[in-house]
């Protein structure tokens, strides 16, 4: 159980990094790689996953930080979705949602770092 937690984290950290990676790469002409997309993907799976073996364990797991989080993952998700459906048609992405992208994504890192 161990080994399977710590790959998921692993996972969940190159999502992060997937998409914060993606975000500052294209800051000046803001869109969404896919690489943003697929980690935005990973964040969402790795992290329920991560929640479900933390549920099966001993400690207690603070829901509101998981709500919190999982509302933030599923808002960079269709995000993600939404500009890189835009990108595959050659259609211009939106600052606004690019950089939502982002932005989310490190409000998201921000919250499961700093909230204890």
């Amino acid at each position: 159980m161990d080994f399977l937690q710590t790959l998921l984290v692993a996972l969940h950290i190159l999502g992060a990094a997937a998409i914060f990676g993606g975000w500052l790469a294209t800051f000046k002409t803001p869109t969404v790689t896919v690489w943003q997309f697929a980690g935005a993907i990973v964040q969402v799976v790795t992290g329920l996953a991560l929640v479900g073996l933390a549920e099966a364990g001993p400690d207690p797991v603070n829901h509101i930080k998981i709500a919190v989080k999982t509302v933030f993952a599923v808002i960079v998700l269709v995000a993600a979705i939404i500009g890189y459906r835009k990108v595959r048609k050659d259609e211009p992405v939106s600052k606004g949602l690019a950089h939502a992208v982002g932005g989310m994504a490190f409000i998201n890192i921000l919250v499961a770092t700093l909230w204890h």
